[in-house]
């Protein structure tokens, strides 16, 4: 899988990748675990959106999640957003369901 979405990135995927997949992405990343319909994800878009907009380079990838979706089980997701920094396809940090964009900029800024 070919990751060519950075910055932000507004629309869930369904096509998720798999977590072979994640674990082969070069450099850094974001995943983004929720769902359209979930209103802590709502709440949390604009913050998500402010941040990786000033970090326009960053690879975004929403993912929808569910019951039964794998990749979300792989990492653990229990609440929605769940946002996680990746380098080289291994978790450096997660944030979940992030209020503020002050948040979301703490976890960018500290681990890149």
């Amino acid at each position: 899988m070919k990751i060519t979405t950075t910055g932000f990135n507004p629309d869930y995927t369904e096509d998720a990748p798999t977590f072979e997949q994640v674990s082969e992405l070069p450099g850094d990343a974001i995943l983004e675990f929720g769902a359209p319909w979930c209103s802590h994800c709502q709440e949390a878009a604009p913050a998500v959106q402010e941040v990786l907009t000033e970090y326009s380079n960053l690879p975004h990838i929403k993912i929808y999640d569910g019951k039964g979706k794998p990749l979300g089980r792989a990492f653990k997701v229990k609440l929605w957003p769940t946002v996680i920094l990746l380098r080289d396809g291994k978790e450096l940090a997660r944030l979940v369901r992030p209020v503020s964009a002050e948040e979301v900029r703490q976890l960018v800024s500290k681990n890149l």
